[in-house]
């Protein structure tokens, strides 16, 4: 880190700030991106709508961290979307009295805080709320189906539309993951954003020469991310592959796979990074905001095969770390996979790629992006001091 940027981090880290987060209930991309802005600004106060110690990141477990009052209402540290409708009030509840600087991490509601209008308010959006916008006919049909809950949603969900659209409307400033949220935004909300791309932890996940006995793939296991099609396409070719993580698609996942299929469940970062080292690369055919497991594994070396949409576009360079797709079919991800020859990627230029995405790149660029809302520069800062240093020499 540059002598400014950290004059910088200490000048903000000497305001009283609050970091906001909608959630901790699991472990995911906003989350690291939340851990990391916990650990720029060690000092701020921690606020959130629910959080469940036993689900979410570990560096959270011992920490002190303010909640909504729904926090402790029956089952809500599990099943918060059954209070759905009250989760707007919950979010305006929050108390950011005697803050100077509040930092949101949202993809729902954690943009929708009120603030003192002597504070700044500034929201790194992951993506306009998804089943709101982008994803509201998929989140009905993936709903359970009684007669009482298709009455209710979709009045229920264009109310919150409304209000979803007023809240992205109160933070000064906002920041984003990625051109195709940044799209998103502008698209939904009217509002302009800056990109800044997540941190990924590239620093532990070591460049690998290894070769490759299987391929790999995993997250969270939800509809939308299309393993189904990766479990279809190993089944055709009769090869290894192993998937990472849980989530409501596991148990069809696992009706659908062959014997060469393997699934190790939620795993901690020493395994997942070890399933990397030994992977042949890594697949990836949904559309992301941004995609941090396929930057993982580049970090180790690892090429990537992406659907050609979303972060993937952004991330992955063509010929050089991976190899795109142009259709989310099993075909498409059976022809690359046979067209693969590891011989055209070089481990090094890929792990080169993926350290752009480093903690510190991610620290540095969002310090720099404060400090010109902030005015904070050190140049200026510096200016001032010599002039005020000689004008106190002049009266003397």
């Amino acid at each position: 880190m540059s002598t400014d940027t950290e004059q910088i981090k200490q000048k903000i880290n000497s305001l009283r700030v609050a970091i906001v987060h909608d959630y901790l209930v699991q472990d995911g991309g906003a989350e690291r991106v939340f851990t990391a802005l916990k650990k720029i600004f060690p000092s701020a106060d921690i606020h959130v709508l629910i959080h469940n110690p036993k689900r979410t990141h570990s560096d959270f477990k011992d920490a002190k961290i303010k909640t909504a009052f729904l926090n402790n209402w029956p089952f809500a540290k599990r099943y918060y979307q059954w209070y759905l409708p009250l989760l707007p009030l919950a979010t305006e509840h929050l108390n950011f009295n005697g803050y100077d600087l509040i930092l949101s991490s949202s993809s729902s509601f954690a943009k929708g805080i009120i603030v003192p209008a002597t504070a700044k308010h500034i929201c790194y959006l992951h993506t306009p709320t998804r089943f709101l916008w982008e994803d509201r006919i998929g989140y009905l049909a993936d709903l359970p189906q009684p007669a009482l809950i298709r009455a209710v949603l979709p009045p229920l969900l264009h109310r919150l539309r409304g209000w979803d659209y007023q809240a992205a409307q109160r933070p000064d400033l906002i920041l984003t993951n990625s051109v195709t949220s940044q799209i998103r935004i502008k698209r939904h909300y009217r509002r302009d954003s800056q990109v800044i791309h997540p941190p990924v932890d590239t620093h532990r996940i070591p460049l690998s020469r290894h070769e490759g006995t299987y391929w790999l793939t995993g997250g969270r296991l939800v509809p939308y991310k299309r393993f189904d099609l990766i479990v279809k396409a190993f089944n055709k070719l009769n090869m290894p592959l192993i998937i990472f993580g849980t989530g409501p698609e596991l148990k069809n996942l696992k009706k659908l796979a062959s014997k060469k299929t393997k699934f190790v469940g939620q795993i901690n970062d020493t395994e997942k990074t070890k399933l990397y080292r030994y992977s042949s690369g890594f697949i990836h055919p949904q559309i992301e905001d941004f995609g941090i497991t396929a930057i993982e594994a580049m970090s180790a070396g690892r090429p990537v095969i992406a659907y050609g949409k979303g972060g993937a576009s952004e991330t992955i360079l063509p010929g050089i770390t991976g190899t795109f797709i142009d259709m989310q079919t099993w075909e498409d991800i059976g022809d690359a996979v046979i067209r693969h020859k590891k011989n055209n990627f070089d481990p090094v230029s890929i792990r080169k790629h993926a350290e752009t995405f480093s903690h510190q790149n991610f620290e540095n660029k969002l310090l720099e992006s404060l400090s010109r809302f902030l005015n904070l520069s050190t140049q200026e800062s510096d200016e001032l001091a010599l002039l005020e240093s000689a004008y106190a020499a002049y009266l003397n």
